[in-house]
């Protein structure tokens, strides 16, 4: 299984969308999905890039979500060459979550540091059409699974400005605690955003 170290999507499809639902990671039971099913799979650009592209429609979302990494508004060509350039440099790889019946319910990227056994959650957004429903804890807890079951990460992190207050209040409700922060780390039409690194060391909470 070391090779799912070095290539986050292997395996990722067969695991957690063909067996998520009655199988377990080690010891480690899946999240409780209180009738909500979900799935994760690889983000394929030709496949997903016309819906997530759409939602995020103003720019104060767009610059908490990505730091201005991408072009506003999103454009294909521009976000193609931003991931290609983060798995090159950081080993990241894009993930969608889905509903069981396939509608596109979140997305995230995920890495892993080899050298201190360190993953890191990057871009996370979900379908503002689906917000409020408890889908993003559940991405989460599934994307944890993941992580520290899958790939052994012993610790995973995450960057959230604190002015993101629904964010991080989700990020919080499955155990990621505040490590660091760095005030004035980005600013935006006056506003100054403290970024908070986030970090969870232990299974999900269930």
């Amino acid at each position: 299984m070391d090779i799912v170290r070095h290539n986050p999507q292997v395996f990722v499809h067969v695991l957690y969308t063909a067996n998520y639902c009655c199988s377990s990671v080690g010891n480690r039971r899946p999240p409780r999905t209180k009738g909500k099913k979900m799935r994760l799979r690889p983000f394929i650009s030709t496949k997903d890039f016309d819906e997530i592209k759409n939602w995020i429609t103003d720019e104060r979302t767009h610059a908490m979500w990505c730091a201005n990494r991408f072009k506003f508004p999103i454009e294909k060509t521009d976000f193609d060459s931003v991931m290609t350039e983060f798995s090159s440099r950081f080993g990241d790889s894009p993930f969608v979550a889905t509903s069981d019946d396939g509608k596109l319910v979140g997305f995230f990227c995920y890495s892993l540091n080899l050298d201190n056994n360190e993953g890191m959650f990057k871009f996370v957004m979900v379908n503002p059409s689906l917000r409020g429903q408890g889908y993003g804890k559940q991405m989460l807890k599934l994307a944890l699974e993941y992580a520290l079951g899958i790939t052994k990460a012993t610790t995973v992190q995450l960057n959230v400005y604190q002015e993101n207050t629904g964010a991080k209040k989700c990020y919080e409700s499955v155990g990621f605690v505040e490590r660091s922060t760095t005030p004035a780390a980005l600013t935006f039409n006056g506003e100054s955003w403290t970024r908070c690194n986030m970090v969870i060391s232990p299974a999900p909470s269930e």
